[in-house]
Order: C-alpha cells, then structure tokens, then sequence
C-alpha cells in the first residue's frame, strides 16, 4: 500500500467512523484488512482501497470499517463502573424517578453485549426494588456484525469466563454445545440499534445513565468534543456518565465535569455562579 492509499484510507475512516487512525498503527492495516480482501477477492490492499474510492459498495465500505474499529469487551469489565451502578448510581436514579417510576441507560459503544447484558444481569438481581418501573436499556454500535451476535446472546467458553461470576453463568445462562446462551428474560430487556456516533442521536431522547466507554480514544480531539457534547444533551438532569479509564472530559467540553470521587463517572457541569451549596453532586457509597 502506498502512502497516498494509506492517506486515503485515514480520511476514510476518520470520515466513517471517527477513528484516527495515526501512522504508527499502520501495521494494523494489513493484518486487519487482508482478511477483507480475500472476502471480496481483491488482489492486494490497493485493489481495496480502489473500490473504497468508487464508492459503488457499501458491503466492502462497512466491511473496512468493521474491521479497523476495536471490539474488545467483556462481562463485568473494570468491574468498579458495574459496582458503582449497583451501589450508588442506580439507588439515585431510582431516588430521583420514583414520581415516573421510569429509568433509562444507554450504552453508547454495546459492541457484542457484555456490557449491557452486566448492567441487565444487576438490575435483575435489584428484584423488588424495580418492581412497577419501567427499565429500558438501549445499546448501540457501529458495527452491524456485533450487533447481531449482541441479540443471540451466545457467547464461547472463553468469553464467559472473563469477568463473569460463575454463579450468575448458572443462573442467567444455558449451555448450547459449546456455546453459552444468556436468558431470553436478559435479551429481552436489551433493545440493540445500528448507530454512528458521529451521526445525531437525539432520536433516543434523553437517559439517566449513559456508559460509552473505551470509544472516544480513538477519536481526535475534535471528535471527542463534538461527541461529549451531544451526550450530555441527552444525558437527564441528575444523570450520570461513565467513560473509560483512561478518557475524560477535561478540555474537552464544559458541559460536563468530572465526580471527583470516583473516575470515569461524569455529571452536567454546575451553571457558573452556583454555589456548592445549592449544588446536589451525586454522591459515591463508601468503599466502592
């Protein structure tokens, strides 16, 4: 691949899918879109880059895309975003809805499920205190591939294991073969959606907790902003945000402000002028 084809296929995908793809992950390329080539019997790299320049097929577009954007994910992964939800983010929110009796989550970057389905597998075990509430989770990804695998609920031996109690394994899944199916009762609590971050969004209205996490590192400095913005237009008042360790809102937006109790977990910014009195921060139960 040449670098004029290597630059065209960084504006591709900043264009597509906000990734910045810088040229020390230029070895990623070749590993990653080889496989693609085969799929749609290119040649080489630069027959793939060809097509991407006609634009005439969007089978081999998505295709590209799916293949350079990172689906890695797990059940329960950090662990303290999920021990955060059960022990202070979700007694809140329930707090705070008890008149709509009403609670909406999003999760932003859903890739093949673990998350939303860690989120569904705790609300399940709040048992009563959910009884009479309306709880939606809506998650949602670029990638139509993981969206599908996302809706069966089937995960390898390998995937199970990773961050998953061995108890909730037994209780909220069923071994087919090799593979292991997570309750129709959990899928049915998940509505997964095709959705482009860099696209609006504002069509699924406003929500009180709100994970996308381990996806605006990919991004540029641009795109983060543009992104947090537009989440926190639809993040309600009270609500929470949670990024991935290593992101943040710092510089990025003023719509947003850290907790300075727990990282990751973000809030709407305090209108200037107001007073720590007057604010209502959420607060962080000891010991998580």
């Amino acid at each position: 691949m040449t670098e004029l084809e290597f630059e065209y296929l960084r504006t591709f995908l900043k264009q597509r899918s906000g990734l910045a793809l810088t040229a020390e992950k230029r070895y990623l390329v070749e590993s990653r879109l080889t496989p693609v080539c085969r799929r749609f019997n290119l040649a080489a790299l630069g027959d793939l880059i060809g097509a991407l320049k006609l634009g005439q097929d969007g089978a081999i577009e998505r295709a590209v895309v799916e293949a350079m954007t990172t689906n890695e994910t797990f059940f329960f992964r950090d662990r303290i975003p999920f021990d955060l939800f059960r022990d202070t983010i979700l007694p809140e929110a329930l707090a705070r809805n008890a008149s709509k009796r009403r609670l909406r989550i999003w999760c932003a970057a859903a890739s093949t499920g673990q998350e939303p389905y860690s989120l569904a597998m705790l609300l399940q075990e709040a048992g009563p205190k959910l009884a009479g509430w309306q709880v939606e989770i809506v998650a949602t990804d670029l990638s139509t591939e993981v969206i599908e695998k996302a809706k069966l609920g089937l995960y390898s031996h390998f995937e199970v294991q990773r961050g998953l109690p061995v108890q909730w394994l037994i209780k909220y899944f069923t071994q087919i073969g090799e593979q292991w199916q997570i309750a129709q009762s959990l899928r049915s609590m998940v509505d997964y959606r095709q959705l482009n971050l860099l696209h609006s969004f504002t069509s699924l209205g406003q929500f009180d907790v709100i994970y996308c996490r381990n996806v605006l590192i990919y991004f540029d400095a641009p795109t983060k902003s543009d992104v947090l913005a537009r989440l926190a237009a639809q993040l309600a008042p009270g609500g929470a945000l949670l990024l991935g360790a290593a992101e943040t809102v710092i510089g990025l937006t003023d719509r947003l402000s850290p907790n300075p109790k727990q990282r990751g977990l973000y809030g709407h910014a305090e209108p200037v002028g107001r007073t720590p009195e007057m604010a209502a921060p959420m607060r962080v139960a000891a010991g998580v």
